[in-house]
C-alpha cells in the first residue's frame, strides 16, 4: 500500500484545514542555530534533514511514521544518559515531538517550505551541561498520486495529481515521464505543464495532464514520477498504455453513483469515523465488493467485516453508504452536506475474535432500488467504442453462484475503489497469514492480531492497495468469483502483494455462522472473459537487479565451482554459471544449464548456495548467450505430485515457523522462481526483523522469501477538508466487541 510503510495509505485531502489546524502545536517559527556538542557531551547526528509524511525518504517508527533518531555521548564515549527537548520549527505546527529516547517526529505538515528545529540534550545529573543539533524539516507527499494507476489506449489523456504536507508556502511538485518508478527520463507519451494551487488554508496540490503517444504497437507500463524539489521524497502513477486501445480510470469507483450503484465501488459504514470531543478527526472506507441472494430470497451486499462491520465494533442495522466516507469528506449520511446514499442495513458477520471464523467478511441488506439487482460490477464487461469497460455481473453458470477454486498462477482480477479494475496472478495456496486490527481509522488503537489458515495469496504490480477492501477476486477467464480481498501490501522490491479468502469459504462460512438456516449465493450472469490488465509483477527484475554483497559474490563463486562436477550432457545438465537467486533477492545462486525437456534432477542448493535452473540448449551455453534468471510466469503448472508434497511439508511446518519465529508473519504453498519445476515454501517477513539467516529449504522444500511490512487490512483512510462536527450524534456501538452478530428480524430497513 503507498503508506506510512504499514500496509495502509493516509489520504489526506485538499481543502481547508480548520480541523488540523485547530489541533495543531504552536511553537516558536524562523530558524535556529545549533552546535552538535561541547567537551563534555554531542549529540548525533548534529545535523540533519527530514521530510513530513514522506513514505520512504525517512527511518520509521512502529506507526509507520517518519522519524530521525539522536543519542547523546560523554566525551569518553559512552551513552549519557539525557533530557530531550526542541525548539524552533514551524510557526504554525510548532516543532514536532521528541521521546525519551531521543527519537524525533516531526510535525504533519508545514506552513512554510521548510523549518529549522533545534535538538536540546540537557545531561541528567547536570542541567547546566547540554549539547544541540540543527534538523530541517521540508515538506513530503501526503499520498500518493491520484490516480495511483490508469490504463490509456492510443492517444488517450488523463490529469494526474499530487498533495505535498505544506499549507502556504511556494513548494510545488515537478512531474517526469520515465520507464521506471524512480527514473527521471525514459517512457512513452508526453507531459503538460504542472499547475500548483496554494493556500494557508489548504494543503498545496499540484496536477499535471498526461497523452499517451498517437500510436502504442504493444502494451507496456509507463510511469509519471513527481518529486519535490531536492527531496528524497518520491511517488509514481503508473500508466498502462495497451494497444487494445482500453481506457480505465480508477477515479470512477470513487464518487457517489447514480441508484442503482454498480459494485466495485467506494463504501463503507455510515459511523466509521473518529472522533475529537464531538469532532470528527478523519474516516475510513473500503469497497463493495458483489452482491449476494440468499435462500430467504433477500439480496445482501458483501464486503470485508473491517469496512461495513468496523471490526466487529458496528450494530446490526448501521446505514451502509456509497459511497465511504473517504470519498465524501467525512461527512455521514444524515448530516447536512453529506453526499452519501444509504443503500443497505448492516445484517450481520463473522466475528474477528471468534476462534470459529477463517475470513474477514460482513453482509448487509440491500435497500429497496439502491443496488444493481444484477450484481452489476464496474468495469467487469465488455471494452466499449469509446475504449471504457462496461460494467457486468461475475460469471456463475460454471458453479451455481457458488464460486471457484483457485489454482497455481491463475489470472485473476478484480474490481476496486482505489485502484479499480487490475489483475494478477495466484502465487501462493494454502496460505497461513496474520493480519493486524485497529479500533480506528488512525489506526492508534491495535484490537487483535488473526491468523487465517488457507488463504490465496495474489502478486502482481499495482492489483490493489488500501480502499480495496472488500473487492471480489474473480478468474479472467470465466468472471466466476475466486475469492474476498481482504489485506495488502507493498514487498520491499515494490510488488504489490494481497490476500484473499476463497470465495467458497466466505459463503460456506456466512452461511453458518450468520445466516441462522438462510444460506448465500453469488448473484451473477453466465460465465465471461474479464479485461486483463496486468500491471506487470517486477518480483524478478528487481531481484536481478539488486546488487550482490562481496561475501555473497565470494559464496556464488565458490559454489559454482564446486557445482561444475554437476555438468553432464548426457544427463542433460549442460553448464554453471555464478548468477543471483529469484527466491531470495540479495543472495548469490548457482545457475544451473539443463536440455530442454530435461526433467533430470537438480539440487536446491550446492555448497550452502541456492541453485537456479534453467532449460536451454548447448549452442547457448557453448557461446554464452543462455539467460541468466528464470521467470515462473508462463511456465507449466506444477505436477499435482509435487504440489501435493509441498502443501504436506507447508501443513507439517507452517503453524511451528509462525511460532518459534514472529518474523514469519505468512506461510504458504507457491511456485520456486529459482526453480518453475519445483514448489516453494512462501515465506512472508517482517522487513523490520529479517533473521540473520533464512533457511534455502524446509523439509527438502525450496524456499521463496517476500519481504515487506506486515499485512493489515486495507480499508482506506482520511481527513475531513473542513472541520466535521458529529452534532451530538452518538454511534451505535455494541457494549464490547465480543457481542455475536445477529440478523435483522424483518425485512424492512431501518
Amino acid at each position: 500500500m503507498r503508506e506510512k510503510l504499514l500496509l495502509r495509505v493516509a489520504l489526506f485531502a485538499a481543502g481547508p484545514l480548520v480541523a488540523a489546524l485547530a489541533m495543531a502545536g504552536c511553537g516558536g517559527g524562523g530558524s535556529a542555530s545549533a552546535s552538535s556538542g561541547n567537551p563534555t557531551l554531542s549529540i548525533s547526528p548534529g545535523m540533519g534533514s527530514i521530510d513530513t509524511n514522506c513514505t520512504g525518504c525517512n527511518a520509521t517508527n512502529s506507526n509507520g511514521a517518519s522519524v530521525e533518531q539522536f543519542s547523546a555521548a560523554l566525551s569518553n564515549g559512552t551513552a549519557a544518559t539525557v533530557t530531550w527537548s526542541l525548539s524552533g520549527g514551524d510557526a504554525t505546527t510548532g516543532a514536532g515531538t521528541i521521546s525519551s529516547t531521543g527519537q524525533y517526529t516531526p510535525p504533519s505538515y508545514l506552513t512554510a517550505d521548510s523549518a529549522q528545529v533545534t535538538v536540546t540534550a540537557t545531561l541528567t545529573s547536570s542541567s547546566s551541561t547540554t549539547a544541540t543539533a540543527s534538523l530541517t524539516v521540508t515538506p513530503g507527499f501526503l499520498q500518493p498520486l491520484a490516480p495511483e494507476n490508469v490504463a490509456l489506449g492510443a492517444g488517450g489523456a488523463v490529469t494526474v495529481k499530487g498533495y505535498i504536507a505544506e499549507a502556504g508556502g511556494t513548494t510545488g511538485i515537478n512531474f517526469a515521464v520515465s520507464n521506471s518508478a524512480t527514473g527521471s527520463g525514459g517512457g512513452e507519451g508526453a507531459l503538460g505543464s504542472p499547475s500548483c494551487q496554494r493556500s494557508a488554508q489548504s494543503f498545496t496540490n499540484c496536477s499535471v495532464s498526461y497523452t499517451a503517444p498517437s500510436t502504442v504497437s504493444s502494451t507496456g507500463a509507463t510511469y509519471i514520477v513527481a518529486t519535490v524539489g531536492t527531496s528524497a521524497s518520491k511517488t509514481s502513477s503508473e500508466v498502462l498504455v495497451n494497444s487494445a486501445g482500453v481506457a480505465s480510470n480508477p477515479v470512477i469507483h470513487e464518487g457517489q453513483l447514480v441508484t442503482p450503484v454498480d459494485l466495485g465501488s467506494s463504501g463503507g459504514n455510515n459511523n466509521d469515523y473518529d472522533t475529537s470531543g464531538n469532532q470528527i478527526v478523519d474516516c475510513c472506507s473500503g469497497t463493495l465488493g458483489s452482491l449476494l441472494e440468499g435462500s430467504d430470497g433477500v439480496q445482501y451486499l458483501l464486503s470485508n467485516n473491517h469496512v461495513l462491520a468496523r471490526s466487529d465494533q458496528a450494530t446490526v442495522g448501521d446505514r451502509i453508504v456509497q459511497p465511504g466516507l473517504i470519498d465524501a469528506n467525512c461527512t455521514p449520511n444524515g448530516e447536512q452536506g453529506s453526499q452519501t446514499t444509504v443503500i443497505g442495513s448492516l445484517t450481520g458477520w463473522l466475528s474477528l475474535r471468534s476462534a470459529e471464523t477463517n475470513a474477514d467478511a460482513a453482509i448487509a441488506q440491500v435497500a429497496a432500488g439502491a443496488v444493481s439487482p444484477a450484481g452489476d460490477i464496474l468495469e467487469l464487461g465488455p471494452q466499449q467504442s469509446d475504449g471504457t469497460l462496461a460494467a457486468a455481473p461475475p460469471g456463475i453458470s460454471s458453479t451455481g453462484g457458488n464460486g471457484e477454486s483457485a489454482s497455481l498462477q491463475m489470472k485473476v482480477a478484480k474490481s476496486g475503489r482505489t485502484t479499480g479494475l487490475t489483475c494478477a496472478a495466484i502465487s501462493a495456496l494454502n496460505l497461513d497469514v496474520s493480519v493486524d486490527y485497529f479500533t480506528d481509522c488512525a489506526e492508534t488503537k491495535p484490537y487483535l492480531t488473526k491468523t487465517y489458515t488457507n488463504q490465496l495469496a495474489i502478486s502482481g504490480n499495482e492489483f490493489s492497495d488500501a480502499g480495496d477492501s472488500g473487492s471480489l477476486v474473480v478468474d479472467i477467464g470465466n468472471a466466476e468469483p475466486v475469492g474476498l480481498f481482504f489485506a495488502g501490501g507493498t514487498d520491499a522490491s515494490g510488488v504489490g502483494q494481497g490476500v484473499a479468502s476463497p470465495a467458497p469459504d466466505v459463503l460456506n462460512e456466512l452461511s453458518a455462522q450468520v445466516g441462522s438456516g438462510t444460506t448465500y449465493a453469488f448473484v451473477g450472469t453466465a460465465d465471461h472473459a474479464v479485461s486483463c490488465l496486468n500491471y506487470g509483477d517486477g518480483t524478478v527484475n528487481a531481484a536481478q537487479a539488486r546488487e550482490l554483497s562481496d561475501e555473497e559474490i565470494s559464496r556464488g563463486l565458490q559454489a559454482a565451482a564446486q557445482a561444475r562436477a554437476l555438468v553432464n550432457p548426457s544427463a542433460g545438465i549442460l553448464g554453471v554459471v555464478p548468477g543471483k537467486s529469484n527466491d531470495r533477492p540479495g543472495e548469490a545462486a548457482v545457475i544451473v544449464y539443463v536440455a530442454e525437456n530435461n526433467n533430470t534432477a537438480v539440487p536446491a542448493e550446492v555448497g550452502g548456495v541456492r541453485t537456479m535452473v534453467i532449460a536451454t540448449n548447448a549452442q547457448a551455453v557453448a557461446l554464452g548467450t543462455a539467460p541468466l534468471t528464470n521467470y515462473a510466469q508462463g511456465n507449466a503448472p506444477l505436477p499435482a505430485a509435487e504440489l501435493t508434497r509441498a502443501m504436506g511439508i507447508k501443513q507439517q511446518v507452517a503453524s511451528t515457523l509462525m511460532r518459534q519465529n514472529p518474523a514469519f508473519f505468512g506461510v504458504g504453498v507457491g511456485q520456486s522462481l529459482d526453480n518453475p519445476r519445483e514448489a516453494a515454501l512462501v515465506v512472508y517477513v517482517d522487513r523490520k526483523h529479517v533473521p540473520a539467516e533464512l533457511p534455502q529449504t524446509v523439509d527438502g522444500l525450496r524456499t521463496r522469501y517476500v519481504v515487506m511490512n506486515r499485512f493489515h487490512v486495507t480499508r482506506s483512510y482520511a481527513v475531513p477538508t473542513q472541520s466535521r462536527c458529529s452534532l451530538g450524534r452518538q454511534r451505535e456501538d455494541p457494549a464490547n466487541f465480543d457481542s455475536p452478530p445477529m440478523r435483522p428480524l424483518g425485512p424492512n430497513l431501518n
